[in-house]
């Protein structure tokens, strides 16, 4: 399903369905998709922390944040692009702000997820996990984009201002162990030694 009312892209190789055990739905490959594949758009509107945090917490839902204080809200209906579930250890990630793909080879009948560590950093969108995979977190929170497993498992994936946010803690942590390795001057004596008389 392509070119909606809110410009959403879902892959024509992916579909929604019905996923009772996700409390809802989700989205599922129903044929191969290769890694680097485009797999959806997202559309909608841009809204402030106020306008989000105000919304119903059906429609909360299908939030996605895309810089610190500003988020992409679905429109009136929600679209099948809108139904893509998280998963702690997803097969999908983001290329830009509002852009899926796969991360690596899907087959067909896998549902499509992404870690919603990669987009999310607010406290109101925080929820426990049933995405059942061996690495679950068991909740999802606001700083788990901090998490070495987390950014080690999406790297390259991240919405820009995560990676903003990852690259100033990794310059920050650098540079301190750069000062720590940084050879020690010998300090200057500031006694004066004696003059040397002459014969």
């Amino acid at each position: 399903m392509s070119d909606s009312a809110s410009g959403s892209f879902l892959s024509p190789k992916v579909e929604a369905r019905e996923c009772a055990e996700k409390g809802g739905s989700g989205t599922f490959a129903v044929e191969p998709i290769k890694e680097g594949e485009l797999v959806a758009v997202w559309g909608g509107r841009v809204v402030g922390v106020e306008t989000a945090m105000a919304l119903s917490p059906f429609m909360r839902r299908y939030v996605v944040q895309v810089e610190d204080r500003q988020y992409l809200a679905p429109l009136e209906t929600i679209e099948p692009a809108d139904c893509i579930n998280h998963c702690c250890r997803a097969n999908c990630g983001l290329k830009g702000q509002i852009t899926l793909v796969a991360m690596r080879d899907i087959d067909a009948g896998e549902e499509i997820c992404f870690d919603y560590a990669t987009t999310d950093s607010s406290r109101f969108l925080e929820f426990e996990c049933a995405c059942g995979h061996p690495s679950c977190r068991g909740r999802v929170q606001a700083d788990d984009w901090k998490l070495a497993s987390v950014q080690q498992h999406n790297r390259g994936h991240f919405a820009p201002y995560l990676q903003r946010r990852i690259d100033e803690v990794a310059n920050e942590m650098w540079a301190a162990s750069r000062m720590r390795r940084r050879p020690r001057r010998a300090a200057l004596s500031l006694v004066q030694k004696p003059p040397v008389e002459l014969p």
